[in-house]
């Protein structure tokens, strides 16, 4: 079988992909730092907690900063990097909100600091139109691949487009 797909998708899954992992960002977002409080509200095991901690910082979305010697404990805080997640948190609440639960069934709403609740909306950087499906077209950059799928290789001569 052929490699998959090259996917920057497919990496940060890797990484945050798991549930606890985007819910251990959503809490310190919120600005929930301690090991208890994101065991609390998150509801996983210790263990996989730690694991998925562990992870994260090693990764650089999230750092360790000691609060107390003795007994050692640990705040944990959002990166920059952590923080460019944020977006795509909002953004997965928003769809939530509107497929899975309803819009008088919001577990939380967010205000923007202009006082008016946030609705998440991707937009072009470079026009500032919101996104839609329509407007794309995908060029994808790895080497033998189309938005098809893999290049068929030929037995002589260059690769064909299926």
């Amino acid at each position: 079988m052929k490699d998959p797909r090259p996917c920057s998708i497919a990496d940060a899954l890797a990484l945050v992909g798991e549930k606890h992992s985007l819910l251990v960002l959503r809490e310190v977002c919120l600005g929930n730092e301690r090991f208890d409080q994101l065991v609390r509200n998150i509801g996983a095991p210790r263990d996989v907690l730690a694991t998925r901690l562990r992870r994260l910082v090693e990764a650089g979305v999230l750092e360790k900063v000691t609060y107390s010697e003795r007994p050692q404990r640990f705040l944990y805080r959002p990166t920059p990097a952590g923080l460019e997640l944020e977006p795509v948190l909002m953004t997965l609440m928003a769809w939530g909100d509107r497929h899975l639960r309803g819009e008088n069934d919001r577990p939380m709403v967010l205000e923007h600091a202009c006082g008016h609740e946030l609705v998440p909306v991707v937009t072009c950087s470079t026009c500032g139109d919101p996104v839609r499906h329509d407007d794309l077209t995908a060029h994808p950059q790895a080497p033998g691949w189309t938005t098809a799928g893999p290049v068929a290789q030929s037995p002589v001569g260059p690769p064909t487009v299926p």
